[in-house]
């Protein structure tokens, strides 16, 4: 999503990009990177443009701005949306990959994606993730020819920042506003409030929408520490394995248990990896004919 379908006549002219995102700390919805690019002959222009952080501005400002920058040919802009199940699954995954690293690979696809439209990227803004120096050192080992400036609050400090910022939040609001539920529960609304954790309207629907066995609709980010507290009284999900592989029964059926605390999302990161690597843990189907878990696969 963005005005990547027209190159910029602009594009072969040193240009500069500013990147922000939005949505990283809510429990619900999307997180939104956005980014912002333009010739850097015209970022002295861009300083007169209004943009601000736009937390700082109301939404209707921010819809304005959004729509300014669209239409003005100078300015190119782009978006990388990740579903909240996508973030929930690499978070829990089993090799985890954690916030921060989701929200660097995200900022250097927008990169990466503008670079392959033959846009000459010299120089990119980024309000940082984590340590700004390290995060620069390692842009710039990907990006060697790009110059970073990687700043705490770089969206109140460069305008090209700023427009980005408006991007992300304009883009996540949109989708939020216009998501739509897979679910189909009776009495579920929409009401959700701003998805923060610590909105009272947030933690309402929450509350509201927990089903002791499926957990949430896919709107929610099951992997944030919040929606544990939610499941305490949930039920347990015990999957069964097949026997030990000495034959020994642990129970009446023949059959060992395996119990997974929160509804089936965690356990033990110790315990899971001795099950599969003993085998024991698998299904029947799979140990018969001696099929093993691929992490690398070659065409």
């Amino acid at each position: 999503m963005g005005s990547e379908s027209v190159v910029p006549k602009w594009a072969s002219q040193p240009c500069i990009m500013g990147i922000d995102e939005a949505g990283r700390g809510p429990v619900l919805g999307p997180m939104v990177y956005g980014c912002l690019y333009c010739s850097r002959s015209y970022q002295n222009t861009l300083s007169s443009l209004s943009f601000a952080d736009s937390k700082t501005l109301k939404e209707d400002k921010r819809e304005e701005l959004f729509e300014a920058l669209k239409s003005n040919d100078s300015l190119a802009w782009a978006v990388d949306v990740i579903d909240p199940r996508d973030l929930s699954a690499k978070m829990l995954q089993k090799n985890k990959i954690n916030l921060n690293e989701i929200s660097h690979d995200s900022a250097m696809g927008l990169i990466h994606r503008v670079l392959k439209l033959g846009v000459l990227l010299t120089e990119v803004y980024i309000d940082t993730v984590g340590d700004p120096g390290k995060y620069e050192v390692k842009l710039s080992k990907v990006f060697p020819s790009i110059k970073f400036v990687v700043a705490k609050k770089a969206d109140s400090l460069y305008p090209v920042v700023s427009g980005a910022s408006i991007v992300a939040k304009v883009t996540r609001d949109r989708a939020l506003r216009d998501w739509v539920l897979d679910e189909s529960v009776e009495n579920m609304h929409r009401n959700f409030g701003s998805g923060y954790p610590g909105d009272p309207q947030t933690k309402s629907w929450l509350e509201d929408h927990k089903h002791p066995i499926f957990g949430f609709p896919t709107l929610v980010r099951f992997s944030w520490g919040t929606c544990n507290t939610y499941f305490k009284g949930g039920a347990e999900v015990l999957w069964e394995s097949d026997n030990d592989e000495d034959g020994g029964n642990n129970n009446s059926n023949g059959k060992r248990q395996l119990k997974l605390s929160n509804v089936g999302f965690t356990t033990s990161k110790r315990r899971s990896e001795e099950i599969e690597s003993s085998g024991k843990g698998r299904c029947r189907f799979f140990q018969s004919r001696k099929l093993e878990q691929l992490t690398y696969f070659q065409k």
